[in-house]
């Protein structure tokens, strides 16, 4: 029933699900010099998603007549109907991909977007918002029968609205852990469309989306494995197209991870965590002298090399003290410290009390997403503008 994003017959797209693109044809090339060029790279975008164990699923699909809307409330609100299975610490991002007619999302600001087909909106830190047909589509909309199509976990499109334009549309979530990803979503707006149809490994990943959709709604065993793991990747290419876009002058860890110099630097210092290092020595690996590093690290990041370590070995801690039952000493040597009293002291500046107390608060409080830290003092992420330009 779903449509195609190109003039595809359903057989067609079975034949060609195994055909993944060429290295040619790869998701979402990006920028030639993307983390220091493909004959030196240290790619810090991939080696964060490699540690921040995305997990992903489809949870929605709909053909709404126009006028028609719904509201979807903050994705920590709605997290146990649509991602039952999530780790209860785990932060939520939200997408809808649209296969057909368009949309308009609003958020609950006022800030609006339009979609046409082809378009992914991805709501980084699970904000809330209402997505409709735009005109003569009126609030409060009705629930339609979401709520319980979600819950029972039939993915055969609900089919609802005024009669008139059509809009179809696929819904769903990325968990994550909310240490390992902070650098990449406190770059990330509050709302950020890409349109996935400009080349064919786009065509190619929605086409086998929309495939594993209609198997998984007719029960086909491990059609709902399939469809998470193209989930994911369908997360990862759009976070990969949207870097690519970026202007040349904008600021933050995403565009830090593109530049040459700065996106060697922090593949470097996430690759070998542990390493002694000094400003000398990553200056020295990166072939710039210490001040220049400095000055342009920092012109990105607004902190220089040396602190966004220890921050991020501290974050890397945090997560070891929630998770794990392994002692300080231990946690604090894998993250570099030779001196228990020394990571004592840094983890207190940074988290506002020591790693033991920090453990036991956890266990007995819920857990905090991004941007939620209980951290005194000065905030631990730069947050990317609300909206991108």
């Amino acid at each position: 029933m779903w449509g195609k994003p190109a003039e595809t017959t359903m057989s067609e797209r079975r034949d060609n699900l195994l055909g993944r693109p060429t290295e040619a044809d790869s998701f979402a090339p990006g920028p030639q010099n993307f983390a220091g060029g493909p004959e030196d790279r240290m790619d810090a975008f991939s080696e964060i998603l490699n540690g921040v164990r995305l997990n992903g699923a489809v949870y929605f699909t709909a053909e709404f007549s126009a006028p028609w809307g719904f509201s979807a409330p903050q994705a920590k609100t709605m997290a146990a109907t649509i991602a039952p299975g999530a780790p209860i610490a785990a932060h939520l991002v939200v997408y809808h991909l649209v296969i057909e007619g368009g949309a308009v999302v609003e958020m609950t600001d006022g800030h609006s977007i339009e979609l046409k087909p082809g378009d992914i909106v991805i709501f980084p830190h699970g904000d809330a918002h209402h997505i409709s047909s735009g005109k003569g589509a009126k609030r409060p909309f009705p629930d339609y029968g979401i709520t319980a199509k979600i819950k029972s976990g039939n993915l055969t499109p609900l089919c609802a609205g005024g009669g008139g334009s059509t809009s179809r549309f696929v819904c769903g979530y990325m968990s994550c852990d909310p240490h390992l990803s902070r650098p990449i979503l406190s770059g990330l707006p509050a709302v950020f469309k890409v349109n996935i149809r400009a080349d064919r490994s786009g065509q190619w990943l929605e086409s086998s989306i929309l495939h594993l959709v209609e198997e998984a709604a007719s029960g086909r065993v491990g059609s709902e494995a399939m469809l998470a793991k193209l989930s994911e990747a369908l997360f990862v290419d759009t976070l990969r197209r949207y870097v690519a876009g970026l202007p040349e002058q904008q600021k933050g860890w995403l565009a830090g991870a593109r530049d040459p110099i700065v996106g060697k630097s922090l593949g470097l210092l996430h690759t070998r965590i542990a390493h002694p290092w000094t400003i000398a020595d990553l200056a020295n690996e990166v072939g710039i002298s210490r001040s220049a590093l400095v000055e342009r690290f920092t012109r990105y990041l607004s902190e220089p090399p040396m602190t966004y370590l220890t921050r991020w070995r501290l974050q890397l801690a945090a997560r070891s003290l929630e998770k794990t039952s392994r002692g300080v000493a231990d946690i604090a040597a894998d993250i570099g410290y030779e001196s228990e009293a020394a990571f004592n002291r840094a983890f207190k500046r940074e988290f506002g009390q020591p790693p033991g107390r920090y453990r036991s608060d956890r266990k007995s409080m819920p857990p905090r997403g991004p941007g939620n830290s209980s951290r005194k003092g000065k905030a631990n992420s730069r947050r990317a503008p609300r909206y991108a330009n």
